[in-house]
């Protein structure tokens, strides 16, 4: 399959950007973007870095991209003729639906029985990999450039030698008594 113009892969990046903030909404990233439909406040999915998270060869999505997004842009047109809803040319189609058909959509795609679930699905739980747990960066540059998830997760930063340690019991009590015969290394005896 040939690559994307520059221009197609642009409308295939907006549609992808469009669907994981209706997975995971974040804020605009300037008063003119589209994608984005500024539901909330502060970082999203695609501060995130889903495109790079969906991108990355290791998920095994990339091949897939610009079907996932002709496909997502040809149940948005079906949509909106369904809905009496007039689109704007100027973006792709699933961009151009406001935030809440954006939502009346994936849910439809991902409802039992959809023929296409799984693939919309899919798209979703990497969606919310990108902003739970920064899946495509180690975790501590990560949290060094300010990942929106894993700040909103209360992930704290490493210590200055880039590990993390936990001065304290999770419950604030040892969860049981050591056996008699464990080492001093922790191993069973």
């Amino acid at each position: 399959m040939p690559s994307p113009t520059p221009e197609g892969k642009h409308a295939r990046t907006m549609t992808l950007e469009a669907f994981a903030d209706t997975i995971v909404p974040g804020e605009k990233r300037s008063p003119d973007d589209r994608a984005i439909a500024g539901a909330t406040t502060g970082g999203g999915a695609v501060q995130a870095g889903v495109i790079e998270l969906i991108e990355w060869d290791a998920t095994g999505l990339a091949e897939g991209l610009d079907g996932f997004a002709s496909a997502l842009d040809a149940h948005a047109h079906a949509y909106a003729g369904e809905q009496g809803l007039t689109l704007d040319e100027d973006v792709p189609p699933f961009v151009a639906l406001p935030f809440e058909h954006r939502t009346a959509l994936v849910q439809r795609l991902t409802l039992p029985g959809h023929p296409e679930k799984a693939l919309w699905v899919s798209l979703a739980l990497f969606s919310n990999m990108a902003f739970d747990s920064a899946a495509h960066m180690h975790t501590a540059d990560a949290i060094a450039q300010g990942h929106p998830g894993l700040i909103a997760l209360g992930i704290e930063k490493p210590g200055a030698d880039g590990l993390w340690r936990f001065d304290e019991y999770t419950y604030g009590r040892p969860l049981a008594r050591l056996h008699p015969d464990t080492t001093p290394s922790g191993s069973p005896a």
